[in-house]
């Protein structure tokens, strides 16, 4: 082996050995929030940060299936019981009473501090006689039974004040004592797990042995379990991603090496051709892990893409190789075009990497590091080794179809203007619905896991939120403060029905300060004594019925405040934990609207309290705004980037002629692969944004090889050849990509396989006649 030939094995070979050490220590993840604009607001931010790490992201729905409903119920139960012992589980519920002990207690043993109707008047001798005479009515109430239960520790009606609070909440339906859908078919269950949403390995194992447990139970019951929830969710999508990856790449490689092998007869060649494909995804992945220190699954299913396009690079030189002259010499006539093709497209792909969000900067850099690699290889390494005397075997009856065809194609040029022209009419006609700004269409989730989703949420009682207010505060303690004022508030709303109801974290965990202020509230011993013998007076009440009352008050006053702690075991730790949020050096509670009538009043109300601390977000609306903005900002970056790519040429080629020969099919691609889209029924997304810019990069390279010069530099039957073979796999990678479930790379991958079949065509059409009266 000559000395070049075996640098250039050597170096290669440390390449990959470099990237497949940095790709075994690489953590491969499936957080859909990478696919979010990189700089929300600040508000924006905590929802993401719930998304990701809070425990929104860590609560799991269960749902039985099957069987009959005395099964089903009777699963629940034991399966209950099962998820108690798991460690890895911080809070399971089936709705089962014997099990919502610690909610009751809590409220019961704390009512004097959660409550805040607790005022020195609700003790004095008035207020005491006016809720002994409220209970009294309530007797008679559903409420009866509760009421003559706990009357005698509570006979200033805290506890019923508590529970009245929370009426507005929408609660599972109920059978043989546990949590069921309305329908009765689905017997339900609510899991907190301790691992984080994102830590994807965590929750898969947490989910298998979720289903093992439950197959002990369900034996031959044909019983079923069914889940959903973020961890769910993201481990289903990454599973569902690394699928399409493994199958969309395996279908991508023997496609492209039948290809191969097929038109150049020679495994030797057909190894070679797959080594810059290899070599490029290797240095991309790596390049993602370094850069990024993760690899989105979506990433990987993005590689599909480089097969067919890294492998163009070693097709061009293969094609251009005749007997007469060396590999080197082939190279060296193609490359000033090969090199700047390879420059438009990392223009193009450098869009995504600026785009502001992180999975498409993944995807964006991924691309630039594989086709750049993937150049390098067929640069440096192919030449030395393929086989001496090769020629691309390019029959006389191949000869003269490319040819003809190439000689035929200018003639459908006022075609080919008609159809970009029409192009621009749709596009114009659409004009109004161009654009998809709804964030929801970012997620990879099957439509029958959504409507799941729905499902069980609504039966479990999980509310829409579609609107949210938050209130930011230096600490805990000024967010709680801030939140009991803004519940005041609130509460007007809700007598003016504006609103049906909300929640808070200061409902579950007062501030030290109103806690302080209840308990000072509550009399000494004797004063509450006498207050009470009077108020009581002429009323049918058993005397020392209320010693558990004055025992209780008296106990309060001398414990201790509340504390997130004393939560601990309840399902009003996973409220407070979820709405009662430190990020960055700041508190900040989140209080859901529920049953929002009049959005305008709300919004007034917020804006007479003259406060910064507090803001109203309507998810709905901000999500669509926020991703409008970033498609704005999109659509500048692809327009930078064709200005990019337009400069390189101008430079390149210094023709403003031959420039306009290159860009002009590349324009007409974008525009009809535009019209296309809209009339297949797809507002266009900032996905199909960035695959219009990759058609012009990738397609720059269909142009530049038919441009008048170099396509007359060279053998035109070998160009045209190559010219074909290239198109076949470009539109093999990014057309499996565009069959994948993920609308990201669905969007992308059907854009540029389009643009690509239309690129080749219009750049052999729009190419001047006289380019091929050469032939």
């Amino acid at each position: 082996m000559k000395s070049a030939a075996l640098r250039a094995a050597i170096i290669w070979l440390l390449v990959v050995f470099a990237c497949a050490w940095i790709i075994h220590n690489t953590t491969i993840t499936g957080d859909i929030s990478a696919f979010l604009p990189s700089k929300p607001s600040e508000a924006q931010q905590i929802l993401v940060d719930q998304l990701q790490d809070g425990v929104v992201s860590r609560i799991l729905l269960l749902a039985i299936e099957g069987g009959d409903e005395a099964q089903r119920a009777a699963a629940s139960k034991t399966f209950l019981e099962q998820l108690i012992a798991m460690p890895s589980l911080a809070y399971v519920q089936n709705g089962d009473e014997t099990r919502m002990g610690p909610e009751r207690d809590y409220l019961l043993k704390n009512r004097y501090l959660l409550s805040d109707a607790v005022t020195p008047q609700r003790f004095s001798t008035d207020g005491l006689r006016a809720s002994l005479e409220n209970n009294l009515d309530l007797l008679g109430s559903p409420l009866g039974m509760l009421v003559k239960r706990i009357l005698p520790e509570d006979p200033s009606g805290e506890f019923i004040h508590l529970i009245e609070q929370f009426e507005g909440e929408t609660r599972p339906a109920q059978r043989d004592g546990v949590w069921f859908s309305r329908d009765g078919k689905r017997a339900l269950l609510v899991v907190q797990t301790k691992a984080p949403g994102f830590d994807l390995d965590a929750q898969e194992v947490i989910q298998k042995e979720l289903r093992e447990r439950f197959g002990k139970i369900a034996g031959d019951k044909q019983l079923k379990l069914l889940a959903i929830g973020p961890g769910v969710f993201a481990i289903n999508t990454r599973e569902a991603i690394r699928s399409d990856a493994t199958k969309n790449s395996t279908i991508a490689t023997v496609l492209v090496a039948v290809l191969i092998l097929w038109f150049y007869r020679s495994p030797r060649i057909l190894l070679l051709g797959l080594l810059p494909v290899g070599t490029g995804v290797l240095a991309g992945i790596s390049a993602v892990s370094v850069a990024y220190g993760s690899v989105h699954g979506i990433t990987l299913g993005f590689g599909v893409t480089l097969i067919g396009e890294a492998v163009d690079y070693a097709i061009y030189l293969f094609t251009q190789q005749t007997r007469e002259r060396k590999a080197s010499e082939s190279l060296n006539q193609i490359w000033p075009t090969l090199r700047l093709g390879v420059l438009t497209s990392v223009a193009g792909f450098s869009a995504m990497f600026f785009s502001g969000f992180p999975g498409l900067g993944q995807l964006g850099l991924f691309s630039i590091a594989g086709i750049v690699t993937a150049l390098l290889v067929t640069r440096w390494v192919l030449p030395h080794f393929m086989p001496a005397g090769f020629s691309a075997p390019i029959g006389w009856g191949l000869r003269q179809r490319l040819l003809s065809l190439a000689a035929f194609a200018p003639k459908l040029k006022m075609l080919v203007w008609a159809l970009a022209a029409l192009g621009v009419a749709i596009v114009f006609s659409h004009r109004d619905r161009l654009w998809n700004d709804d964030l929801g269409s970012l997620s990879p989730m099957p439509i029958a896991d959504k409507k799941l989703d729905e499902s069980l949420r609504g039966d479990i009682g999980a509310p829409e939120v579609g609107v949210l207010l938050t209130v930011k505060g230096k600490d805990e303690e000024a967010a709680l403060q801030k939140s009991e004022e803004l519940s005041r508030v609130l509460r007007q709303l809700i007598e003016q029905s504006v609103m049906s109801g909300f929640d808070a974290p200061s409902l579950y965990l007062p501030s030290k300060a109103s806690q302080e202020a209840r308990r000072a509230s509550l009399p000494e011993a004797s004063v509450l004594r006498g207050n009470l013998d009077a108020a009581v007076q002429g009323m049918p009440f058993q005397n020392g019925l209320f010693q558990p009352f004055l025992n209780d008050v008296a106990k309060t006053k001398s414990a201790p405040l509340l504390t997130r702690e004393n939560l601990a075991g309840t399902a009003f730790q996973l409220k407070v934990d979820g709405l009662l949020v430190t990020k960055r050096g700041a508190t900040v509670g989140l209080m859901p609207i529920r049953g929002l009538k009049d959005e305008a009043r709300l919004r007034q109300a917020i804006s007479a309290l003259n406060d910064s601390s507090v803001s109203l977000i309507n998810l709905k609306t901000e999500s669509d705004q926020l991703f409008s903005r970033y498609r704005h900002q999109a659509l500048i970056n692809a327009l930078l980037g064709a200005l990019a790519i337009t400069a390189l040429l101008l430079v390149s080629l210094r023709s403003v002629a031959r420039t306009y020969r290159v860009l002009a099919p590349l324009v007409a691609a974008v525009i009809v692969t535009t019209a296309l889209t809209l009339i297949a029924g797809h507002a266009l997304s900032i996905f199909h944004l960035v695959g219009l810019l990759l058609v012009i990069g990738v397609g720059s390279n269909y142009s530049l090889f038919f441009d008048n010069e170099n396509f007359a530099r060279a053998a035109p039957e070998r160009t045209l050849a190559s010219l074909v073979l290239c198109n076949i796999s470009t539109i093999i990678g990014f057309g499996l990509l565009g069959l994948c479930q993920t609308p990201v790379l669905a969007a992308i991958g059907a854009t540029v396989a389009c643009g690509a079949v239309l690129s080749l065509i219009f750049a052999a059409v729009l190419t001047p006649d006289r380019s091929v009266s050469t032939i």
